[in-house]
């Protein structure tokens, strides 16, 4: 059998511990003037936003700090934008959790194009087609979780329409990605349990994608093993250096191969969820995940009993437990029991906590079946499975 398929990742990628002494040099090599977007702290306070700041103009960069408070919408990647272009910005860089980095990725791609986001935002903008290289910039996590230092699309967020969407290139890679995990060291307990399940997320709705290619699913595999056994650790001991890094390395596979192999009916909910709730990004998925991998591999099931896709599971089962020697007849309930359990033990609320309750589920399935990741998810789920996962994460 022949498999074809692209593959899209950053130009460059740095990981180990301290790689952020380089940030200064690496950016001088971009440009003189750098917009810094971060989430990470407050100039200031001490944190690694002045350790970054230091470290740029230190390397003769000057440097215009944009504070991202919250997941960003249209009107935040504007902001941003008219701040990039009136100070003349040659290069962006990225420093904080995912909501940074997408509003990194998306000044950066359009600097170099004319209009703003709805422009170019797929589903609810006009849908614009980005044409050329982004502004080079790089990116920085400092949480493990969205892998959005490789990815290729910035979620932003229309409350006007109570919906998220991406722009979506490419060309929107960023030139470095800058990965150290001993930024994460600091990060509470709760922000690395809901990060760390998006990525877990991440990773499991990637290997059982529709788009899954061998590049992806070996990235995918090796992601599963070490967050299932590094999560736990890392949110009972954030100085736990061997946690982080494999949480890290998780995060880092996860955004490589969602961007290569798409999502699923996780993701699918999680942009109108967030949208619509005030509902963290990473709690959505946490949530979502136990019930929608047992919705999927029985629909898979009752397509056929020997669906090919149905293997994945029982591997994603001995994965998640690291029991090679499950049988087949056990594997993929071993799996689903396994991120029910680890959802319990991390803490992570319930989605009626935020708001949501049987009347808002008609509006939210609607909502999710427009969004670009359901169409990866590996079966077609039917309204009625979509509202038990729906009561099963409330």
């Amino acid at each position: 059998m022949t498999t074809a398929f692209d593959f899209f990742s950053a130009s460059r990628i740095l990981f180990g511990p301290g790689g952020i002494q380089q940030l200064g040099s690496l950016t001088a090599e971009l440009g003189r003037t750098a917009l810094l977007v971060t989430n990470a702290g407050q100039p200031g306070d001490g944190g690694v936003v002045d350790q970054a700041a230091g470290l740029l103009y230190e390397a003769g960069v000057g440097v215009v700090v944009h504070r991202q408070r919250g997941e960003p919408t249209v009107r935040d990647i504007e902001t941003a934008l008219e701040t990039a272009r009136s100070f003349r910005c040659q290069t962006v860089v990225g420093l904080g959790g995912g909501s940074a980095l997408d509003t990194a990725k998306a000044v950066g791609g359009l600097l170099a194009h004319e209009g703003g986001p709805l422009d170019y935002l797929e589903v609810v903008g006009r849908g614009r087609k980005l044409h050329s290289p982004a502004t080079p910039w790089i990116a920085v996590p400092t949480t493990a979780g969205t892998g959005a230092e490789v990815t290729r699309n910035a979620v932003i967020g229309v409350p006007e329409q109570g919906f998220k969407a991406s722009l979506r290139s490419e060309l929107l890679l960023p030139r470095i990605a800058l990965v150290d995990p001993e930024l994460a060291v600091s990060v509470p307990a709760a922000v690395t349990a809901r990060s760390g399940m998006d990525a877990l997320c991440q990773l499991i709705e990637a290997y059982t994608s529709r788009g899954a290619q061998p590049i992806t699913d070996a990235l995918a595999r090796d992601g599963i093993g070490r967050a299932a056994r590094a999560l736990p650790r890392a949110v009972a001991d954030g100085q736990d250096r061997d946690a982080r890094e494999d949480m890290a390395l998780a995060a880092l596979f996860s955004g490589i191969a969602l961007t290569n192999a798409g999502l699923g009916a996780v993701h699918g909910f999680a942009a109108p969820a967030g949208a619509n709730y005030p509902i963290p990004h990473g709690t959505v998925c946490a949530r979502l995940l136990p019930p929608v991998v047992a919705a999927n591999a029985a629909a898979l099931a009752a397509e056929s009993a020997n669906h090919p896709l149905l293997d994945k599971y029982r591997q994603l089962g001995r994965l998640l437990t690291g029991r090679t020697d499950l049988p087949d007849n056990q594997a993929i309930e071993a799996g689903v029991r396994f991120l029910e359990q680890l959802v319990e033990q991390l803490e992570i609320p319930r989605l009626s906590d935020f708001g949501l309750r049987p009347e808002g589920f008609a509006p939210l399935i609607a909502r999710a079946r427009r969004s670009s990741s359901m169409r990866y998810n590996p079966v077609t789920l039917s309204d009625t499975a979509l509202e038990a996962i729906l009561r099963h994460a409330c």
